[in-house]
């Protein structure tokens, strides 16, 4: 019985949850549900936009998804719904194939989010979960940084009322040159007012003049998107500011969103499938990122591969509800964790307020200002553009820091995609390159002790019939010549050496290329009367060399320690030890 219960678990991580909740946690859990639905609401029709789809879908995205997150996740605080980067994907992947709003259009978004469910899924149940995180910390850093100026050029054109492109800058700025005399001066002044309203009025509530009032300060701030609608939706009604030329969100349809399969075929799924990986990809990586973090603050335990089953499920969801892909959020899993949210219970009932909205509410949105929803998008996303990183990381590694700047325009002059695509295949470039270029030292021993440096780093010991080296990475076919060029370089240099030493603490594994090229450097020595030791070989790897013919045809032996070798091989000229 307890085994079946923990398998019952694995797969249904709610089972555990749901047995100890009480009414101290439900209550810890609604009140953070309240907060993030004052976020949620706003964010969920602004990344509609975003994807260029109608807003209700956002709502349509907040229900469902969650809900079947809470039940199979595994993380009490994550938030699963629309978020900006996941809609600018969606949109970079739908644009060029259909017009953008069409009822094709959003069906393909629908069976966009499917497709992205069933790869997750699958990946999580073949355990393929680590070939996702495979792509580097840097790249995402660029590519997010990169995406968030896309996605704030991309509502510019709400700001201004003109009908400006954004799949890549240079597209922006050409648009921008030819439309830019046409901007509506009222949805611009409406525009730019919100932005100062979104970036201002979280300072002044900050500010010490509210200090005694701090922790109801805080609800109010992050309040402050839904309040600004309802703030403009008032304006709109009361004073008619319509009729400059404001362009409102319209008729939003109420209900709970319509379940059914979206419309497929093979052709359209082959041509959504590039797009959908990505999307996955990116999906599981910013999802798993946040989890880790509130998992580390909560010390709770998290499964990368029931994430992407979970994530996977939850987009499946989204593909059968009228929505669009999914994945988690920072901004709200923040504010939920910040909120006191206690179990995943919090996003349930997130859902249930979205589906009172969607049934109930819809109707106070048709006076909404799409100008406010793209001032929410971009003070919101625009928090994320942050070039310290570059040069962070420019200084720390320039491998990482050229796959950074690679990615970043990438994403900025081809489009989102590609240029990601760009950022990982450079990365594995570079690391090739790293690899066949491996660091390869001299060493001596550190006097009055057993321990061997780089001589061209410390005043060491060394031998005028020895050279010690050392190769700090496996030895494999990219690097294996470079090897051998550093001991004929070695050995060019010193006529009287008579002993080689291959120091290979630092090699986990020697493929057969590079244990063709040791046998290669063994016969050359040989001719040479020199012989070639090694010292400190691993156990797996030393498994291997019997295997070969080295060990039998090696000129020198193999020693236990580098120590042990110069002690047996120079004992009595250069080291008395």
């Amino acid at each position: 019985m307890p085994t079946r219960k923990l398998q019952l678990s694995k797969i249904l991580p709610a089972w555990l949850w749901l047995q100890n909740y009480n009414s101290s946690k439900f209550r810890a859990d609604l009140l953070a549900a309240l907060i993030v639905i004052a976020m949620l609401v706003p964010q969920g029709m602004a990344y509609a936009m975003v994807a260029g789809l109608p807003p209700v879908m956002g709502l349509y995205a907040s229900i469902l998804p969650m809900i079947v997150y809470a039940l199979i996740g595994g993380s009490p605080t994550l938030s699963i719904g629309p978020v900006a980067l996941i809609s600018m994907m969606t949109f970079a992947t739908l644009e060029p194939l259909y017009e953008v709003g069409s009822p094709v259009y959003i069906q393909a978004a629908c069976l966009l989010a499917l497709l992205v469910g069933i790869l997750s899924t699958l990946l999580g149940i073949f355990r393929f979960g680590f070939l996702i995180r495979l792509i580097s910390h840097p790249v995402i850093k660029s590519f997010i940084i990169a995406s968030a100026v896309l996605i704030a050029l991309s509502q510019v054109k709400f700001i201004l009322d003109v009908p400006l492109k954004s799949g890549d800058i240079i597209e922006f700025l050409q648009s921008a040159w030819q439309y830019l005399a046409l901007t509506n001066l009222a949805t611009f002044i409406f525009g730019i007012g919100s932005i100062v309203f979104l970036i201002y009025i979280p300072k002044l509530l900050n500010s010490s003049i509210f200090k005694a009032f701090s922790n109801t300060m805080q609800f109010w701030i992050k309040a402050l998107p839904l309040l600004l609608v309802f703030i403009s939706i008032a304006l709109v009604q009361l004073f008619h500011i319509d009729h400059l030329g404001i362009k409102t969100v319209g008729e939003i349809p109420s209900g709970f969103p319509p379940l059914s399969i979206p419309f497929w075929n093979w052709d359209l799924v082959l041509k959504l499938l590039p797009g959908a990986t990505m999307i996955t990809m990116v999906s599981f990586v910013e999802s798993i990122s946040i989890a880790q973090a509130t998992a580390f603050q909560q010390r709770s335990e998290l499964n990368s591969n029931q994430e992407l089953i979970a994530l996977g499920v939850a987009n499946i969801s989204a593909g059968i509800s009228a929505a669009f892909p999914v994945t988690g959020s920072l901004s709200r899993t923040v504010v939920n964790a910040d909120a006191g949210a206690k179990t995943p219970m919090a996003g349930v009932l997130s859902s249930i307020f979205i589906v009172i909205v969607s049934l109930y509410f819809t109707g106070l949105f048709k006076a909404l200002p799409l100008a406010i929803l793209a001032a929410t998008i971009m003070v919101s996303i625009w928090k994320l553009v942050d070039f310290k990183p570059f040069v962070e990381t420019w200084r720390y590694s320039k491998a990482d820091g050229i796959a950074m700047w690679v990615t970043f325009f990438g994403v900025l002059c081809i489009d989102i995609s590609t240029g990601l695509i760009i950022g990982i295949v450079s990365t594995f470039l570079l690391l090739l390159w790293r690899i066949s270029r491996p660091h390869i030292a001299v060493i001596g021993l550190v006097e009055g002790t057993q321990h061997f440096r780089n001589i061209s780093r410390h005043d060491v010991l060394t031998s005028a019939n020895i050279v010690s080296i050392r190769i700090d990475e496996n030895l494999t076919f990219l690097n294996a010549n470079t090897l051998k060029e550093f001991v004929i370089s070695e050995v060019s240099k010193n006529s009287d050496l008579h002993h080689v030493v291959i120091n290979c603490s630092s090699i986990s594994n020697i493929d057969l290329s590079a244990l063709e090229t040791l046998e290669e450097i063994n016969r050359e020595l040989d001719k040479l009367k020199i012989q070639l030791h090694l010292s400190e070989v691993k156990g797996p790897v030393m498994d291997r060399l019997k295997q070969s013919n080295l060990i039998n045809a090696l000129s020198g032996k193999v020693f236990l320690t580098h120590y042990q070798a110069m002690h047996q091989l120079d004992a009595q000229s250069f080291y008395h030890i």
